[in-house]
């Protein structure tokens, strides 16, 4: 299957775009939202460790913080109501942004970083071994790439 995009001018957004990457790139398509978005998945909730952790200005964390919240991939909690203060936590939508977020860092520690050099590693909590995320079949369990799928018409499809 062929997908093809209109194009001509150049986009400032993807929201008439009919495609899940195009969509998702409208709310987590900005650079400083992966960084919140990582930070929050190591345990980050406030916004001054925000500042402090990133070296984020002020405004451009509190719309990056909004976007996130209005899309419901963060939950705002407060934690000092005298002070209007708040935790940013992820919420289940926001969880299953994590094989994203783990598909990018494996990607950046084997083709950017390179062996040797990874910041992070994941460890299975049961086990101690080193774990990595992949991609498998639901049904037989086998390894994916690129090459083992291919691409179908689904029901949002259009033509």
């Amino acid at each position: 299957m062929q997908l093809s995009y209109s194009s001509g001018m150049r986009k400032v957004s993807f929201a008439d775009m009919n495609c899940s990457v195009a969509q998702a790139l409208e709310i987590i398509g900005e650079w400083w939202t992966l960084l919140i978005l990582r930070d929050c998945f190591l345990g980050i909730r406030r916004f001054e460790d925000f500042v402090e952790r990133l070296g984020i200005s002020r405004n451009v964390l509190t719309t990056r913080l909004e976007t996130l919240v209005n899309a419901g991939i963060l939950e705002r909690r407060p934690y000092d109501d005298a002070r209007n203060r708040y935790d940013y936590v992820l919420t289940e939508k926001g969880r299953a942004l994590w094989p994203t977020l783990t598909a990018l860092r494996q990607w950046g520690d084997e083709w950017i970083l390179g062996a040797g050099n990874e910041p992070l590693l994941l460890e299975h909590r049961d086990h101690g071994h080193r774990a990595t995320a992949q991609m498998t079949c639901a049904d037989c369990g086998e390894p994916l790439d690129a090459r083992s799928v291919r691409v179908i018409p689904g029901p949002g499809a259009t033509t």
